[in-house]
């Protein structure tokens, strides 16, 4: 493996964040310890506790995870998609680089980036309320392990989008929807029965509900059923990553 071709991609994504820290860790940050402020304030004083949970401690995984899928797509996303818009792609593919370094490096640092971003505002919220982790080697993966793959998920966006309309697009017309919906301000539970059964097709239920158990100890599914959708959307990712590296889909356009 060529190491120092993945330090290189990874050292330049990673110096880009630095260079445009108020728009890739302070405003994220500050938007989310807006939505804690807002929701927690007026959610939080007509539901004083979720599960036995103050509510607004029980929204903090949510809002973590909120901005950690969101960053992790726009990180990945904008890292493979910018070579491409201006002509340098042709630099990367013409050097000897294998297609899984370059993935290594793009989304190695996009998935470093939500790592960060993630504690940071899981330290910010500290501020708020108290917080206590229960097992905190299972929040750390699946801290991880949502980094990686939707940033993963954000790389095979880069490459398929021909415009930043259509960059933006999934983002913000399904991951943000998906994510409100998906228990990030309440509990599945406390739907009516019909919408628990449609909650349960949403993906991001499972990557909250493992994420939030990690947390108090409770969840609305099972943490090996949230551990196994989250490694299998993984296994998604990385085989259609596969697929257009073999076929070349969109690499050079």
């Amino acid at each position: 493996m060529n190491l120092e071709a993945v330090k290189a991609i990874y050292r330049f994504e990673m110096a880009r964040t630095w260079r445009t820290l108020l728009q890739s860790i302070l405003s994220p940050v500050v938007s989310t310890s807006l939505y804690f402020v807002v929701f927690g304030a007026a959610i939080g004083s007509r539901i004083t506790q979720v599960e036995g949970v103050s509510y607004g401690t029980f929204i903090v995984p949510g809002l973590v995870m909120l901005s950690v899928l969101t960053q992790s797509i726009t990180n990945a996303s904008f890292g493979i998609y910018f070579p491409k818009f201006i002509g340098t792609i042709y630099e990367i593919l013409s050097a000897p680089v294998s297609y899984f370094e370059i993935v290594l490096g793009y989304v190695g640092a996009a998935a470093t980036k939500s790592i960060i971003l993630g504690l940071i505002i899981l330290a910010t919220a500290g501020l708020f309320v108290p917080l206590h982790i229960h097992h905190p080697v299972w929040m750390l993966t699946f801290l991880v392990l949502t980094s990686v793959t939707f940033s993963l998920f954000g790389f095979i966006i880069g490459i398929w989008a021909d415009g930043f309309e259509k960059l933006q697009m999934i983002p913000m017309l399904i991951i943000t929807p998906l994510t409100f919906l998906g228990g990030s301000f309440y509990s599945i539970s406390m739907l009516p029965p019909n919408w628990q059964t449609v909650a349960l097709f949403n993906p991001v239920v499972y990557l909250i509900s493992g994420f939030r158990w990690s947390f108090y100890e409770i969840a609305d599914v099972s943490l090996s059923v949230s551990m196994g959708m989250t490694v299998s959307f993984l296994v998604i990712c990385m085989t259609v990553v596969w697929w257009i590296f073999r076929t070349g889909y969109r690499l050079k356009s």
